[in-house]
């Protein structure tokens, strides 16, 4: 299993903490030396106010965010843990994708997911009926222009003729594309790519808009079903299950409990797991990623 830890950019109430390019450049090396493979960040352009005083959380732009983080270590993987395509016009979402990709040789894991903030959709002027279409074509568009070739398309408010993207990405095509939810829809959207992210629900499933998934024994059922979607396919490529669950970086758990929940989660198929430290303060969460590579990433390494 390989770790990917959230930067914690949403803290917006201590910003000289948390929210500055010194912060993500001095955390994204803590997780390098930690042993963990990626950051993370998460999308929200446009949160309303009642949603951020239920809990809700505010966000750097992703992209905007990850080339800090890229430009801090020159290895470490960068993930949209998610990215909402349906935000944008996907040419426009496609070039900031392009960018990131390129500019950082390679090293993006788009995470992507229909998106569930009603107000969110309506201030930024987007349909919340056909999110899942205009993330399919979106995820349409970024193939066509990433392997080079020329896209003409029409859709609501645009008429593309013959766009073409240059520089091909290192990879000559899109970076691997993550499907976030766990609704059946999403399992059948991830199984045309190269994964699925789920996460643990924590009471929350009604309010994020989608299923329930809190038990292992679903997660692990949820997994085998969607790799037979995969397999369906008959591609080469491996296919991933990042896993979000915030109780894995809390202090209510022992590095022992830790160890043995990262275990679980590989059993049932997990091949990448997200991690959100708290902490009040920088230096505390540095101490704390430093903790969890020496008990968790390092004591499973070694085992």
């Amino acid at each position: 299993m390989r770790f990917s830890l959230e930067l914690p950019t949403p803290h917006a109430g201590r910003p000289d903490e948390f929210v500055t390019a010194d912060a993500i450049h001095e955390i994204t090396l803590a997780a390098a030396r930690a042993g963990f493979s990626a950051v993370n960040v998460t999308d929200h352009p446009a949160p309303d106010a009642r949603w951020l005083d239920q809990g809700g959380h505010h966000a750097l732009d992703p992209f905007v965010a990850l080339s800090f983080a890229a430009a801090a270590d020159p290895d470490i993987l960068l993930q949209t843990n998610i990215y909402v395509a349906a935000y944008r016009n996907p040419f426009l979402g496609a070039k900031l994708v392009h960018s990131l990709d390129v500019l950082s040789g390679g090293r993006l894991l788009l995470g992507v997911a229909a998106g569930y903030l009603k107000p969110e959709f309506a201030a930024l002027g987007v349909d919340f009926e056909r999110r899942e279409a205009l993330l399919d074509q979106a995820l349409d568009v970024l193939d066509a222009v990433c392997r080079g070739g020329d896209v003409a398309l029409e859709g609501p408010g645009f008429r593309a003729r013959g766009v073409r993207f240059r520089p091909i990405p290192p990879r000559g095509a899109r970076p691997p594309v993550w499907v976030g939810g766990n609704s059946r829809a999403a399992m059948r959207r991830a199984a045309r790519y190269e994964g699925w992210a789920p996460f643990h629900t924590a009471g929350f499933a009604r309010a994020t808009r989608t299923a329930a998934m809190e038990r292992t024994d679903d997660l692990e059922a949820a997994i085998a079903h969607v790799r037979a979607l995969a397999a369906e396919r008959e591609r080469e490529e491996p296919f991933d299950v990042c896993w979000s669950e915030a109780l894995s970086g809390t202090g209510t758990r022992s590095p022992d409990q830790r160890c043995d929940r990262a275990v679980e989660l590989e059993e049932a198929g997990v091949t990448w797991m997200t991690v959100t430290l708290a902490a009040d303060s920088r230096a505390g969460l540095l101490e704390q990623v430093d903790a969890f590579g020496r008990e968790v990433i390092g004591e499973l390494s070694s085992s």
